[in-house]
Parts: structure tokens; C-alpha cells; sequence
């Protein structure tokens, strides 16, 4: 039987010659590289309105009725105070990273900036508001700036509105195009750091 062996052994030699400490670098590098890139892809996504090029559905007319009347201009969903961008954060741990809204982060208010994320990527309620008659003045106001005289019938009309927060997800989409030819990527890379790449 005979052996024929293929491939660049001479460069295979070398990377295993390098040493662990050599190519844990290398990893932790092309990590920390990886993680930026991704987080840079998250917040370009918020910008454009299309996180991981799938485009977010437009605020209601209502909202955005709601934010001129509070005097909070813009039509972009989920950038109001830049509080999600400005969220979004890379922590690295030995071979390992995270990449997302980090738990400690605020939104303002007293609010946790990754409690605002859950809302946003994944939507909640319907939630029963009960409204004060300030509210109600408010409500019927800003219905007239969207263009709707009256509301639907949520409610019914007994001092309560009925509020959904729509899904905006802006975290998995990002994620989702990210990881498309990551393995490939991440060879090159890796070849590339080591030395022994083109």
C-alpha cells in the first residue's frame, strides 16, 4: 500500500511549530476583530433603518404624532435618544465574546437599556393602559396630528387604551447575515495572522 500525501505540509509544520501561545494570539485577535466588525454591523443597521439588510417596519402615524407633540423630531424607529446604539457593546473573555446590549446598560429613567432591546427585537403587550384625563387629552390630540379623529375600537371607550409595541428585531437579522461564511472568513483569517496565508 502506498501512501501519497497532498497538501502544504511544509506550512502545516509551521503552524503546529508556532506554539499555543502563538496561535492563541492569533484567535484572540481575529476575535476581538470579528466582535468590532459585528458590532459596527448592528449600529449600521440601526442607522439604516435595515439591520442585517432587512428593513424595519415604519412607525405608526400616531408615534410619530406623539413624538413632534412631546417635541422629539425624527422618523426613525427605535433612535429616538440613541440609547440602543450607543448599547450595543463588545466584551471579550479569554476565546470567547459577546456581542449585544449589555445587562448593566441604561436607557434613562431608571430603565435597563436591555430590557428596551427585549422590547424592541421581540415586541410586547397588548398591554390595558387606564387613562387619566390628561391622557385622554393627550390621546385624542395627538389622533388628530395622525390623521385619525378617533381611535379604534380598543378601549371601548372606558377610560383605557390598548398599547402593542410591534417587533423591530435589529439583533438577529444582524446576527443571522453576520454568520453567513463566518468559517471561511475565520480561516483565512486565521492563516493570515499566522503568518502562512495568502
Amino acid at each position: 500500500m502506498t501512501v501519497r500525501r497532498t497538501g502544504d505540509w511544509d506550512r502545516a509544520r509551521s503552524l503546529l511549530a508556532a506554539g499555543p501561545a502563538r496561535l492563541r494570539g492569533a484567535l484572540g485577535a481575529l476575535l476581538e476583530q470579528e466582535a468590532r466588525s459585528l458590532q459596527g454591523q448592528i449600529v449600521e443597521g440601526l442607522k439604516n433603518q435595515a439591520p442585517g439588510g432587512k428593513a424595519l417596519p415604519p412607525l405608526a402615524a400616531t408615534t410619530l404624532a406623539a413624538r413632534r407633540m412631546v417635541g422629539a423630531g425624527g422618523s426613525k424607529a427605535l433612535l429616538r435618544r440613541g440609547t440602543l446604539p450607543e448599547a450595543i457593546v463588545v466584551r471579550l473573555s479569554g476565546l470567547e465574546a459577546f456581542v449585544g446590549v449589555s445587562g448593566g446598560a441604561s436607557a434613562g429613567g431608571g430603565k435597563s437599556a436591555a430590557d428596551l432591546a427585549k422590547l424592541h427585537e421581540f415586541g410586547a403587550g397588548p398591554f390595558v393602559v387606564r387613562l387619566s384625563p390628561k391622557a385622554r387629552r393627550f390621546l385624542f390630540a395627538m389622533l388628530r396630528q395622525s390623521g385619525q379623529e378617533r381611535g379604534g375600537s380598543e378601549g371601548g371607550g372606558r377610560g383605557v387604551a390598548v398599547i402593542r409595541i410591534p417587533p423591530r428585531p435589529f439583533l438577529r437579522p444582524a446576527f443571522e447575515a453576520y454568520r453567513k461564511g463566518i468559517r471561511g472568513r475565520i480561516a483565512l483569517q486565521v492563516a493570515r495572522l499566522l503568518g502562512w496565508g495568502g
